[in-house]
């Protein structure tokens, strides 16, 4: 679990954010939300090839514009 140090003078927004940010670097958000019920392994294999799917896309979009 990641943890923060409150800085001399930081509010207690600012504080949170930077949590929130390290929480999601570390894939602790994206972990809860696969836990929080059970996905059938045809879900997961659709989830997989979508992700895919949108990554190559991206990748050629990126080359398309240089």
């Amino acid at each position: 679990m990641p943890g923060i140090r409150v800085k001399d003078n930081e509010s207690f927004e600012s504080a949170l954010r930077r949590f929130k940010k390290k929480c999601e670097k570390a894939g602790v958000i994206s972990d809860l939300r696969k836990h929080q019920h059970f996905e059938k392994p045809s879900e997961t294999r659709k989830r997989k090839e979508n992700a895919a799917r949108r990554k190559m896309q991206a990748l050629q979009r990126a080359q398309q514009g240089t």
